[in-house]
């Protein structure tokens, strides 16, 4: 997303020509084979494990730490495994995003972009596009981070099952809802069908 917005307001008359639909099928790709051959290692060490007790998981969906509470065996190893990961997943990404010379200069070349802008409203546009993509980026990063990095035994159930629903739920909702309505053609339309049903 970072990259598309970059091309964006950086190259908007080479946005086309950059950010073609091959180009999107490989990110895509890419982002999927990386997430499932780290979900393919949880598989395997989870297949591994005896269990013994209730098999009723206290969580929102069936997540691999909940998980790891209902097994008789050691858990010890998967749970490095998850710690690991985790550090691995959240914060690699999140040291990038926010430590990397190369986003840092991204997001410098972005801003001169935007502020080279001769109108206000212009300038508005593209710092709100910016701004929204870096809040679900955080709250997306936080809350992984609150879920697999902190240690468990600081957090409780409920707070676990509150960060869960935040990156698993709330993040997706919010993320079309914030481009589509920056978009004229689709709020004026919402405006249009809240005007016609009389919901306001």
């Amino acid at each position: 997303m970072s990259y598309d917005r970059y091309v964006a307001i950086c190259n908007p008359l080479h946005y086309s020509t950059i950010m073609t639909v091959g180009y999107c099928i490989i990110l895509s790709i890419t982002s999927w084979l990386l997430g499932f051959s780290i979900i393919l290692m949880y598989i395997i060490k989870t297949t591994k494990l005896h269990f013994c007790g209730p098999n009723i998981i206290d969580h929102l969906f069936c997540d691999i730490v909940p998980l790891l509470e209902l097994s008789c065996s050691d858990t010890s190893v998967i749970h490095l495994v998850v710690y690991i990961m985790g550090i691995l997943i959240v914060i690699m990404p999140t040291t990038i995003i926010v430590v990397s010379t190369i986003i840092v200069v991204s997001y410098t070349n972005i801003v001169l972009a935007v502020l080279r802008i001769p109108s206000s409203t212009g300038r508005q546009k593209a710092f709100s596009t910016c701004s929204s993509h870096l809040i679900v980026v955080s709250i997306f990063y936080w809350t992984l981070f609150g879920v697999y990095v902190v240690p468990t035994n600081g957090l409780t159930l409920s707070t676990s099952k509150v960060l869960s629903l935040l990156y698993t739920v709330f993040t997706p909702l919010i993320n079309p809802i914030i481009y589509s309505l920056r978009n004229k053609d689709i709020w004026k339309a919402v405006q249009e069908i809240v005007n016609k049903n009389g919901i306001w």
